[in-house]
């Protein structure tokens, strides 16, 4: 007898297409994939010819616990996740007190294994001083560096603290690329001015290329696996373009695929990040870098802040919105539109953050592989609402927007998480591991 089964579903292969068929899971695993299985299951979904995924991995989160739990807590967060199809995530290290230390590191893996519904991982944070816990600290899926300054107290940014990361050590670095300086600079030019839209000329185009620049030349220089997070412009996918070692990965956000600067006058200091939002001709590179393989996945960024904050005057206002659970929606959604295929977004959203971040047996529906799936209905519009959303903060960016593809069913090791807007609270996930 099976733990799970799942019948009639029309399931995703990696290269896009699909067939008609059921899937048994047992033990955390996919134990058998077939047109038909007869054996018993301790439970049984009808899919009922709907679309089955590999569960989504989002590989850029802040669930804001320990420190911030006001604005999202990895209880909230990971349902927020498991709504969205989301079943793994790597979180970041800018909480209060930030993980830059094997204590604050195993104090997260505590509070989400009392809490979590999803899979999860984290970051160890990059500080000037702190080089012998970058290296040593585990389980980690990577070394986070702000070569900018954005939400927390980590900052990494003069020339030869960077230096000494990138030339000790082995692990992978994922960069936050803006460069602090030339954002002190621009702020000054700009001081005083209220609107939001000057938030996007601050933190501008320039401010990413020269940052990104650096962690380039800094990964080469030293052969050192460099991950450039929520890349934004379209001069850095020009760059890579030209010359991106196998090394080097890079990843978008859906905020910079489907946002820009005209929506500062819709939505406000609600649109505020950082990177910021951008022009609608980097739009277009961005999603034309994602079809190249310049980019080569989509990270989410959620960063919540309540409403309240979130509608202070600029520049009082915080940077960060969530997204975790409308990813996939708003990714499917395009597909249908013909914007991108099924294997672009298994690709971009399932198996590619597991193979940077070295991540196995996660991303694809194959026999013996961890059975995390979401199955999603492609054919019924729904909008976005802020009532309906699972992040403690209750609102979203893309409110009001019809999307298709959400999830009905996601499933984490085997076991239900999400059902038809339900979060099954004994459900916990695990830690995710990483190859060396």
């Amino acid at each position: 007898m099976y733990n799970l089964l799942i019948r009639n579903a029309r399931i995703a292969r990696p290269d896009g297409s699909t067939f008609d068929g059921d899937v048994a899971c047992e033990d955390g695993r996919i134990a058998r994939i077939d047109s038909a299985i007869t054996a018993a299951a301790r439970e049984t979904i009808d899919a009922a010819g709907k679309l089955l995924l590999p569960g989504v991995i989002d590989p850029q989160v802040h669930f804001r616990e320990p420190g911030n739990e006001h604005k999202e807590d990895l209880r909230s967060g990971s349902r927020a996740a498991v709504r969205g199809g989301v079943t793994s995530f790597l979180e970041m290290p800018n909480t209060a007190p930030p993980t830059t230390t094997q204590a604050a590191l195993d104090e997260k893996l505590a509070l989400a294994a009392q809490k979590s519904v999803a899979n999860y991982g984290f970051f160890i944070g990059a500080t000037p001083d702190n080089l012998e816990a970058l290296n040593t600290v585990t389980p980690t899926c990577g070394i986070k560096i702000f070569m900018g300054s954005s939400t927390g107290s980590l900052l990494v940014n003069r020339p030869d603290d960077l230096e000494r990361i990138f030339a000790n050590g082995s692990r992978l670095i994922a960069v936050h690329a803006e460069d602090e300086t030339r954002i002190n600079s621009r702020r000054a030019q700009f001081a005083g001015r209220t609107d939001p839209a000057a938030h996007s000329e601050i933190r501008d185009n320039e401010t990413a290329r020269l940052a990104t620049q650096l962690a380039l030349t800094l990964s080469k220089k030293y052969k050192r696996r460099l991950h450039i997070l929520h890349l934004s412009t379209r001069e850095e996918v020009a760059m890579l373009r030209a010359d991106k070692p196998a090394w080097v990965t890079a990843e978008v956000i859906p905020n910079h695929l489907f946002l820009n600067t005209a929506d500062y006058s819709r939505l406000g200091t609600l649109v505020q990040m950082n990177p910021p939002i951008r022009s609608p001709q980097d739009n277009v590179a961005l999603w034309q870098g994602l079809h190249d393989g310049i980019i080569d996945f989509i990270a989410t960024d959620h960063a919540p802040h309540t409403l309240e904050e979130k509608k202070r005057a600029y520049p009082n206002s915080p940077s960060g919105m969530p997204g975790v659970e409308t990813s996939l929606p708003l990714m499917l959604t395009a597909m249908l539109e013909g914007r991108c295929t099924l294997a672009e977004i298994q690709k971009w959203m399932c198996y590619g953050p597991a193979e940077a971040y070295r991540i196995p047996n996660k991303g694809k529906i194959l026999d013996g592989w961890d059975a995390d799936l979401t199955l999603v209905d492609t054919e019924q519009v729904r909008p976005v609402r802020d009532e309906e959303t699972f992040t403690k903060v209750r609102w979203s960016p893309w409110s009001g927007s019809e999307l298709r593809g959400w999830p009905q069913y996601t499933i984490v090791n085997g076991e239900i998480a999400y059902d038809n807007g339900h979060i099954r609270e004994q459900v916990r996930g695990r830690p995710l591991t990483y190859l060396r």
